[in-house]
């Protein structure tokens, strides 16, 4: 049962951070649009039953909870901190699914392979700890060619300036590695 450190606003203000003193997983984000995509998380499921949450994103000791901007955000994170404190911290289990999927992708050939991990280790070191302060991530989808397509999650999926000036900022740091590279958010 993961006990909540702090709270924190981000730049998304219709998305709060929730700290917490245990891991609710191990390396392992798990991100929602909507309850449909939530069925089979019993956390995220109770998070969206609480009226106006829109997302819930999560990664090891954070979560991330939007809502539509029609709540008061007093009344609202008590209702969210509920689930949250009720929820079992990770397990041995998450840790072991975590380095499952870390495996590459079969069908990319080493050559994108070796790419894909330069641009992951440069958006690990320059792009994500920024994105995780504020309550979000970004994940890559997809390696075709020189087009990246990468994905905002938790207050980065819904926050404007994830479209614009992130977006148009990722792409400048990689070009310092890849050219010709153009991304594009899905």
């Amino acid at each position: 049962m993961p006990k909540i450190a702090e709270i924190e606003n981000t730049p998304n203000p219709n998305a709060l951070k929730y700290i917490l003193k245990e891991p609710l997983t191990w390396g392992i984000a798990r991100s929602y649009d909507n309850a449909a995509q939530a069925v089979d998380d019993p956390l995220a499921a109770a998070l969206f039953a609480i009226e106006h949450v829109t997302n819930v994103f999560y990664v090891d000791h954070w979560i991330t909870v939007t809502q539509d901007g029609k709540a008061d955000w007093q009344e609202l994170k008590r209702r969210i901190a509920e689930p949250i404190r009720e929820a079992p911290a990770a397990d041995e289990r998450s840790a072991q699914i975590a380095a499952a999927a870390a495996q590459p992708a079969a069908d990319m050939s080493e050559a994108d392979l070796a790419r894909l991990d330069r641009i992951n280790d440069l958006l690990d070191a320059e792009i994500r700890p920024y994105l995780q302060g504020d309550g979000g991530d970004v994940y890559v989808v997809s390696l075709e060619g020189n087009k990246l397509t990468v994905h905002y999650q938790g207050a980065c999926g819904s926050c404007p300036s994830s479209l614009s000036g992130t977006l148009a900022g990722i792409e400048n740091l990689l070009k310092s590695i890849e050219p010709d590279i153009e991304v594009v958010a899905a």
